[in-house]
């Protein structure tokens, strides 16, 4: 079966589309989006060409990747309509496409989310999260976008300092900015200086999401976050594994209600300003965690011993949970916590 034919996807994305979120300002427009086969990429398309067909939204999508055979697979029921383009783009070259015209909405989502590829990859990760920004905020520019979304990440926020239970969108914690690990967080806050610049220097309306830590069916099974490779294990039968104390503090997110975040910045937020896209009732330590998928699968938590590869990538904090009463004020509410998201992924892709 594939993911699109899945019934309880499909309720996933009818409740995004039920939410309050004025949908009518996608009426005859075009989005461009960059990861369009993420995690969360390709849920938001999936939602949009859901309108596009029961509420005759009239919204192009212009979707980038760089992986087309992958992007058939996941877009194949969509990819001959006129109101979806997949183009094949590495983000990290500039973006000069004479074939399109003015882009309503630019929505930046690419780039490295998994450990693995921090610790493997740490200059991909530097420069798609730089370079790569500039690369669309460019484009934006030149095509004259109506509104940016940067979507941006809880690691800006780097260590709890103690002093506070939850960040608000201008806590600042500690990042040792001299290591390898800091590559990604650190590029991520430079990503959000340079939007501020576009903001300022070339007059562009931009909004930046914060997500925290997003799963859901359409996760790649070789993700390598722990939340991920808890759930791969859960899928295939096997013990859960957890390479720490797992006394790690997070804000997690299930992917239909980081879309639902993503899509009130994108049309309701004010310019220039972040957004923390996260729930109380998903903040879990990452022991408790594991736990939950233990149970739903009825298997068990055992403890291993992560390698010098998986060390490097993993992140340093240890109490990372978002305030999101600011995105709440624009209407948003969570609709699944952690035991009904995580039961739904593994439902899901045990169908697959």
């Amino acid at each position: 079966m594939k993911l699109i034919e899945n019934a309880l996807y499909q309720e996933d994305i009818m409740n995004v589309v039920a939410q309050p979120v004025p949908w009518n300002k996608l009426q005859d427009k075009t989005l461009l989006i960059s990861g369009a086969t993420g995690l969360v990429g390709s849920f938001l398309i999936d939602v949009v060409m859901y309108l596009n067909k029961e509420r005759k939204l009239n919204c192009k999508i212009y979707a980038l990747g760089r992986n087309e055979d992958k992007a058939k697979l996941k877009f194949g029921y969509c990819y001959e309509s006129s109101l979806f383009q997949f183009i094949p783009y590495d983000i990290n070259l500039p973006f000069v496409r004479n074939d399109i015209g003015d882009v309503d909405y630019v929505l930046h989502l690419a780039s490295n989310t998994h450990p693995i590829a921090y610790a493997t990859d740490p200059i991909g990760t530097i420069t798609t999260n730089i370079i790569g920004t500039q690369n669309m905020l460019e484009f934006a520019c030149a095509h004259h976008a109506v509104r940016c979304a940067f979507v941006s990440s809880n690691e800006i926020y780097g260590e709890n300092r103690g002093d506070v239970e939850t960040f608000e969108e201008k806590y600042c914690g500690y990042i040792d900015c001299n290591t390898m690990r800091a590559g990604y967080p650190e590029s991520k806050r430079c990503g959000e200086a340079l939007c501020q610049a576009y903001i300022k220097q070339r007059g562009l309306d931009i909004v930046i999401p914060r997500l925290t830590r997003s799963y859901g069916p359409t996760m790649l099974m070789n993700d390598t976050k722990a939340i991920s490779q808890f759930i791969c294990k859960a899928i295939v039968g096997e013990d859960i594994v957890l390479k720490s104390k797992g006394t790690q503090y997070y804000s997690y997110t299930y992917m239909a209600d980081a879309v639902c975040g993503l899509f009130y910045i994108l049309l309701v937020g004010e310019k220039g300003e972040a957004y923390n896209v996260a729930d109380k009732f998903s903040d879990v330590m990452l022991k408790d965690l594991a736990k939950i998928i233990a149970d739903i699968v009825g298997k068990n938590v055992v403890f291993d011993i992560p390698d010098a590869v998986e060390c490097a990538g993993y992140s340093k904090a240890t109490k990372a949970r978002l305030d999101s009463v600011k995105l709440q004020k624009l209407g948003w509410r969570a609709m699944y916590d952690i035991q009904s998201g995580i039961q739904r992924t593994i439902k899901i892709l045990s169908k697959l």
